[in-house]
């Protein structure tokens, strides 16, 4: 685990705090050889395909859509043509099969961010 994404984590408020230390714990545990580091000021993961953002009502889950299709991207919120989202308000609306099964989508997509 990096340690300035630690620090990033632990500095955050409830609900946020909470939620971003069980979105991590999926994709470490996803991938466990995955790259963490700081990018764009949020904690990243290999790459940049995935990132974790705190805002104001809680947590992006980010992923990147290049090589994806149109009806793989529709799976994520927002309509962004290099970045989609899954927004969670809470830990009861982490879904985690659904997010492994994005985190894998993005992962194995023929193009890298």
């Amino acid at each position: 685990m990096n340690e300035k994404v630690s620090a990033y984590f632990q500095k955050q408020v409830s609900p946020q705090k909470e939620i971003c230390l069980a979105l991590r714990h999926i994709i470490l545990k996803t991938f466990p050889n995955v790259t963490e580091e700081m990018k764009w000021g949020v904690p990243a993961y290999d790459g940049g395909r995935f990132y974790i953002g705190v805002v104001r009502y809680g947590v992006n889950l980010g992923f990147s859509i290049q090589g994806l299709s149109d009806k793989e991207k529709a799976f994520f919120d927002g309509d962004g043509k290099v970045t989609r989202n899954l927004k969670f308000e809470s830990i009861a609306a982490i879904d985690e099969k659904k997010i492994v099964m994005l985190l894998r989508l993005v992962k194995n997509s023929s193009s890298v961010s």
